[in-house]
């Protein structure tokens, strides 16, 4: 009776090992599969470089003249051209915004952005029901499966079409939680009735458990593009209520480019089940124009922003307006570029806010930190006096003697954002460096880093005091498992 109890205690011990190594194997394989598969075609988007005159620089800015929110200006420029943009449209109009929603539980009277946005839209479709309009948009608006927005519902009602980007054709940026995600959820859905609380806000629709497991996954479409028959205008702020006061920068362009955008958004909308094939504009490029200009996206970003850093040298400039700053090679290249000489400045957000919500600082805390100390002081940092939002921006900014280059947009300095996992999208514009555009780029950098006219920044060290150790653990940590939200 013992040995046919140990022999099938045995056997079970040896399916157990089996069962558990096979799950083994499958998880590595879904693991590396979905974090090194080949991305949706036409993605990873390395646009011509351009030729045109027609360039020209928005910015909003939210500031005041102490920390506190007492006398609080804004200057929003950005969103007045997007929606005169709609209204000059007569061709198409092919939009594509990560945030578009009115949600939010600040006690704040923020800019309708969602609201205005969606009345645009539907007008400019009643007027004219055979313009081609379409909405590309994240799930995050819809909690990832959860619902549709009274936004998407009255565009959809209107004719335009809305197209809900596909996740799951993306690789994989958290990779440990994504694989056990694949195995056992990913092939439930989202659909039902939601019934936990929305962390868009309290107002917000619940969302599934289903739904909140697919927002664990970490993905998003991040671009921030709206494109018609006049320019394309990219931008790193959203149609979003909350986002309203954020610090942002845009970029409008004419010319051939416009054509290269519709180019990756078709791509984005084939994919995702919009429609198949975008409209296209007779616009030429203009061989003689002063500015190179050209519409890259996810890693092609990082090719650019890399090649741009390194030719920097003695006496250039290097600029940096950024919401978020972690990737290696972009650090390592910014060390290499200031132990050449380059003056390297970077205006940061703290990361200290998300719509109301405290944040811990990272990741630009700790990268700061090590920055200052790293470089020897060669590398100059302050922090934006965020007295409301964010410091939203996204730009790159590079100026040697013979050219200046701009990259700006959607995509953070993380490897998220550059390393084709988010969908991004960036204008990169290059130029002798005494065209106007570039001197109203010197202009912005200036007026934040000398507090021309507000207090707009703070010195690094002052917002590092009481940054904790636990917290650069936290940090190291998150980099290495890949556990980022950023």
């Amino acid at each position: 009776m013992g040995k046919k109890k140990k022999k099938e205690w045995g056997t079970g011990r040896r399916i157990t090992t089996i069962l558990i190594a096979l799950f083994a194997l499958l998880y590595i394989g879904v693991f590396l599969w979905h974090t090194y598969k080949p991305l949706p075609a036409g993605t990873s988007y390395d646009g011509e470089l351009r030729r045109t005159n027609d360039v020209e620089m928005l910015t909003d800015l939210t500031f005041s003249q102490t920390e506190s929110k007492k006398g609080m200006q804004h200057e929003n420029e950005i969103f007045d051209e997007v929606f005169a943009m709609i209204d000059r449209a007569e061709d198409f109009i092919v939009a594509d915004f990560f945030l578009y929603n009115r949600y939010y539980d600040e006690n704040e009277n923020f800019p309708k952005l969602a609201e205005e946005m969606t009345e645009k839209l539907v007008q400019k479709k009643r007027e004219n029901p055979d313009m081609p309009i379409v909405f590309i948009t994240d799930p995050v608006n819809t909690g990832y499966g959860s619902y549709e927005t009274k936004e998407m519902q009255e565009l959809e009602a209107a004719g335009v079409d809305v197209v809900v980007t596909k996740l799951d054709p993306l690789r994989d940026s958290t990779p440990l939680y994504s694989g056990v995600y694949r195995i056992f959820f990913g092939w439930w859905g989202q659909d039902g009735k939601g019934w936990l609380p929305n962390p868009m806000a309290s107002e917000a629709p619940k969302m599934t458990v289903r739904s909140y497991l697919k927002l664990l996954n970490v993905k998003a479409n991040h671009r921030k593009v709206i494109v018609t028959e006049e320019g394309v205008l990219v931008n790193s702020g959203n149609p979003h209520d909350a986002s309203g006061w954020h610090g942002n920068v845009a970029f409008k362009a004419g010319g051939e480019v416009i054509n290269d955008v519709l180019e990756a958004e078709e791509a984005v909308s084939r994919y995702s089940g919009g429609p198949e094939k975008l409209p296209r504009t007779e616009a030429k490029e203009e061989p003689d124009g002063r500015y190179g200009v050209q519409y890259v996206t996810e890693s092609k970003i990082y090719g650019h922003v890399l090649k741009d850093i390194q030719k920097a040298g003695k006496g250039d400039e290097i600029w940096l307006g950024m919401f978020y700053i972690a990737n290696r090679d972009v650090i390592n290249a910014l060390y290499d570029a200031a132990d050449r000489g380059a003056d390297v400045r970077l205006v940061l957000d703290p990361n200290e806010n998300a719509f109301g919500n405290k944040k811990t600082g990272l990741p630009n805390k700790p990268v700061v930190e090590e920055m200052l100390e790293d470089s020897g002081g060669k590398i100059r940092v302050k922090f934006y006096n965020t007295v409301i939002g964010q410091y939203h921006t996204k730009l790159v900014y590079v100026k040697t003697g013979d050219v200046a280059s701009i990259s700006s947009g959607a995509a953070n300095m993380t490897d998220r954002a550059l390393e084709d996992y988010n969908l991004e999208s960036n204008i990169r514009i290059e130029g002798a460096p005494d065209l106007p555009l570039f001197k109203e780029m010197d202009d912005y950098f200036n007026r934040l880093w000398t507090n021309e006219d507000a207090l707009f920044t703070i010195d690094a060290e002052e917002k590092l005091n009481g940054f904790s150790q636990f917290q650069r653990i936290i940090y190291g940590l998150q980099e290495l498992l890949k556990l980022t939200t950023y």
